[in-house]
């Protein structure tokens, strides 16, 4: 498994709007090859900063599959406008567990 983060500024008063739009895109994940999951987490200190991990079976699931789709497009539409600036996404995969 490949796990994607996605660390997304939002601009001053967006951060509802693009909760909501993460919501909403969801059922774009959930359908997308390779995808096994999605959360949406927020930034205690910086509260308009998030970090969305998303589930992949490789990395060019996400890179090609998903980005060539016809569901990218809709992905960005429901939360672009909310962008302070480019997310910052990494591919990482688990090298230790601890428990």
């Amino acid at each position: 498994m490949v796990l994607e983060i996605a660390q997304i500024d939002v601009k001053p008063g967006m951060e509802a709007a693009f909760e909501a739009g993460v919501a909403k895109a969801a059922p774009l994940f959930q359908r997308a090859k390779g995808c096994s999951g999605m959360a949406l987490q927020r930034s205690h200190e910086k509260p308009q900063r998030y970090r969305l991990f998303v589930q992949w079976a490789t990395v060019e699931n996400h890179t090609v599959d998903f980005r060539e789709s016809a569901d990218f497009p809709e992905w960005r539409k429901l939360v672009a406008d909310c962008f302070a600036s480019p997310p910052e996404v990494e591919h990482v995969t688990e090298v230790v567990k601890g428990f």
